[in-house]
């Protein structure tokens, strides 16, 4: 397997440019027709969520929207008891990883008294899109409800796509079991976030939407914001393996494959001084390519997007790295722990050769629902804090409301708002 590859001593701004501007944001085609769908099934609920799960797939054999809560109690049952044990040990390590994320109040005394308190709530109802279809992913229905969970929501909702014959996977079911969740829709795309956002006469809307998808999800969510929260918009899963020549060549072409399988649209990027790892690395894909089921969407993911980036020293691959902005970096140099403290701009990170990232998709307790496409300079993971929202309580005695006069009366004027200024005045002047 060859990667295309960038130099970047020899790169011209241009091409530089041209990778490290990359969007999680669909192309404005998809866009466009995600806005439709979401339009019609704003205008015409159940029936245009039938309509789109008709024409796209995702629906359940027999047209019903919900699974049925003894559907659901049943697949927790039927379950092997490796699929429980995983599912029961991931979800716990994702609890203890969320608990201390959960806010706390801040009470402040600004000046005296004049107090500016900030109280967090949870939301009231919260959707967790999870991808299905042809490719169950129960992580991620751990990933979305287990954090809400700690934060305290009330309702939580989970929409996710049948596969071609109409079922729903049933690890999918089985977490959805364990996790005590008996609301679940078989809708997926366009339509799902929707009908979370705005309502059906079978979904109720909700606060908040979370939970990766694919471009149709994420056109749909920027679609919806506005009139609905959402956590970000992302894109396809992407990962940066940044190594040194002591690297083990044979771990680094497995990280590199490890989100590369998610789909042919993956980017994975192996960034390094050394030319001659880079080549060890090609010949140890090759090697491993023949072991896995998805090979063929491998062969064609790292064909279109498998990059290896050559770096003229170890700061400018660092500096790279921090331009890039990836949603998982794994890090294989000498210092690989000094390193993570130099890379700021990541969603994931993945500190030597014992810390793989299917580890932080499954099992370390840390969320994988990350920021895509360069923006995970901006954003981080999904957390506790994404289920709940912030208010400023403010509360000043006689006092503190005198000693803010002035400030109240000069800003007033200045910007023409009198009646600012009279809010305050009045409550000392005198009463008949």
């Amino acid at each position: 397997m060859r990667l295309t590859v960038l130099d970047l001593q020899l790169a011209d701004a241009a091409a530089l440019d041209s990778v490290l501007r990359r969007s999680a944001v669909p192309d404005p085609d998809v866009r466009r027709a995600a806005a439709d769908i979401v339009a019609d099934v704003r205008e015409r609920g159940d029936a245009a969520v039938a309509d789109a799960s008709a024409r796209f797939g995702g629906g359940l054999a027999g047209g019903a929207l919900r699974v049925p809560p003894a559907r659901i109690e049943a697949a927790g049952e039927a379950a092997s008891p490796e699929l429980r044990a995983a599912l029961a040990k991931a979800a716990g390590a994702v609890r203890r990883a969320h608990e201390p994320q959960r806010p706390v109040d801040q009470p402040l005394e600004v000046t005296p008294g004049v107090r500016v308190d900030r109280r967090w709530h949870p939301l009231r109802r919260v959707g967790v899109y999870v991808p299905g279809g042809r490719a169950p992913y129960p992580s991620s229905l751990v990933m979305g409800v287990v954090p809400a969970q700690v934060a305290g929501v009330a309702e939580i909702v989970v929409t996710t796509p049948a596969d071609p014959d109409g079922e729903i996977a049933e690890a999918i079911l089985a977490a959805a079991a364990l996790l005590g969740v008996d609301e679940v829709y078989a809708v997926g795309g366009a339509q799902a976030i929707a009908a979370l956002a705005y309502g059906t006469e079978t979904i109720g809307r909700v606060d908040k939407i979370v939970g990766p998808g694919n471009a149709w999800v994420t056109a749909a969510k920027l679609a919806v914001y506005g009139d609905c929260a959402v956590d970000l918009p992302a894109g396809p899963s992407e990962s940066l393996v940044l190594a040194d020549a002591a690297a083990d060549a044979r771990v680094v072409a497995a990280d590199v494959l490890c989100q590369a399988e998610h789909g042919p649209d993956s980017p994975v990027l192996l960034v390094t001084t050394s030319p001659e790892l880079g080549a060890e690395v090609e010949v140890e894909i090759d090697h491993l390519l023949p072991r896995l089921e998805r090979a063929a969407i491998l062969e064609k993911s790292l064909a279109d997007h498998g990059m290896l980036v050559l770096a003229p020293s170890h700061d400018a691959a660092i500096a790279f790295a921090n331009a890039y902005a990836p949603e998982h970096l794994s890090i294989h140099t000498a210092d690989a722990a000094a390193d993570a403290e130099r890379l700021t701009a990541a969603g994931s990170v993945f500190v030597g050769h014992w810390s793989p990232e299917s580890a932080g998709d499954y099992a370390t307790g840390a969320n994988h629902v990350l920021p895509t496409g360069g923006l995970a300079a901006a954003y981080g993971p999904l957390s506790v804090e994404d289920f709940g929202s912030w208010r400023q309580v403010q509360e000043l005695t006689r006092d503190g409301l005198a000693a803010l006069r002035p400030t109240i009366a000069a800003l007033a004027e200045a910007e023409g708002l009198t009646a600012h200024r009279l809010a305050a005045d009045i409550r000392f002047e005198e009463t008949a």
